[in-house]
């Protein structure tokens, strides 16, 4: 079983360009479909997409997969804190109502959420996607001269997820297979406080909690996959790289390490990771490229294969990944219990 995970970058100004995009063939969404196509995964997790009510984009998006030979008729995306309103100033600029003041980053409500296309059913999904940031034990928010910041308000009512952390459960021949699925947010557009390098860095650790059964829901009943970005390189580039390295050592998870040729040509010269792990095409020289997409099955899973899509330039297709997005899609095969 092939799971994948893909930040498309298919977000858009406002609310409906994206699926007017999607209909009108856009090269970008083009560019995208032609990249799941080539991997064909069985269930792939899609980032930095956005969300309507009716999921209409996601519907055309799953109707031009389907044209180019690929059919994903179990779909889910709930709604993301993006653009949700919270009516409070949360990065204490002294103003409220706006992009950065919202529950999650976003112009409207939906920008740049998330989505999961399966060819196996989907069953009851679990989202946590409102919990509270002060409500995670050990959480590490951002305090100024010992006072929380921005004020005690937003750090009382701040949620912990800046897009959405779900437990998508799919049903596959006779089990039930758990990706637990999240997009943190980047450790950037912040100030000495940090409030978003603590954030993201909770925001992955979130999931070793709910595996720890510290959180008020159990723990995934059966085997797992732990899927999305955490826009954390373990080694290079912003972020609190402990909290990825925690994760990536955790003995319930395995790192397959998934690998390519167009990271290791796109190598940094000050880069101290390994070019090949590299699932983000981002500035040189700051940040450079990083690994911050991840597919990580549960220990008790069976890899069989493992890649970053992402052709060395010159190849097939590299133009077309380039021209999709800044980021590579990341596979995993798994042989099922």
């Amino acid at each position: 079983m092939r799971i994948a995970a893909y930040d498309t970058d298919l977000f858009r100004d406002g609310p409906g360009l994206l699926l007017a995009d999607i209909l009108d063939d856009d090269p970008q969404v083009r560019a995208v479909v032609e990249v799941i196509s080539e991997v064909r995964p069985d269930v792939i997790h899609l980032m930095g997409f956005d969300w309507d009510l009716e999921g209409h984009a996601l519907h055309a998006l799953a109707a031009a997969l389907s044209e180019a030979g690929v059919e994903y008729p179990h779909r889910f995306a709930g709604q993301p804190n993006t653009g949700v309103p919270s009516g409070l100033d949360l990065d204490g600029n002294g103003r409220v109502a706006e992009a950065r003041d919202n529950s999650g980053y976003g112009t409207f409500t939906g920008q740049g959420g998330m989505a999961v296309l399966s060819r196996y059913p989907i069953g009851a999904v679990r989202e946590f996607t409102d919990f509270l940031w002060r409500d995670l034990p050990g959480a590490q928010a951002p305090a100024v001269d010992g006072a929380p910041f921005p004020s005690a308000e937003a750090a009382a009512q701040r949620r912990l997820s800046s897009v959405a952390h779900w437990d998508v459960p799919v049903e596959v021949e006779g089990m039930t297979l758990h990706l637990l699925a999240w997009h943190g947010t980047a450790p950037v557009f912040d100030g000495p406080e940090d409030l978003n390098g603590a954030r993201g860095a909770d925001e992955a650790l979130f999931w070793l909690k709910l595996l720890d059964g510290a959180l008020p829901w159990e723990p995934p009943a059966g085997p797992f996959v732990l899927t999305g970005i955490s826009n954390i390189d373990p080694v290079d580039g912003d972020g609190r790289h402990g909290a990825m390295r925690q994760i990536l050592s955790d003995p319930r998870l395995q790192d397959p390490q998934p690998v390519s040729a167009g990271g290791v040509a796109g190598a940094n010269p000050a880069q101290g990771g390994d070019p090949a792990l590299d699932t983000g095409d981002f500035d040189d020289p700051e940040p450079g490229n990083l690994r911050v997409d991840y597919v990580l099955p549960d220990a008790a899973l069976t890899v069989t294969g493992s890649g970053v899509y992402w052709p060395a330039p010159g190849e097939p297709m590299a133009e077309t990944v380039a021209t999709a997005s800044h980021h590579r899609l990341v596979w995993v095969d798994v042989a099922l219990p």
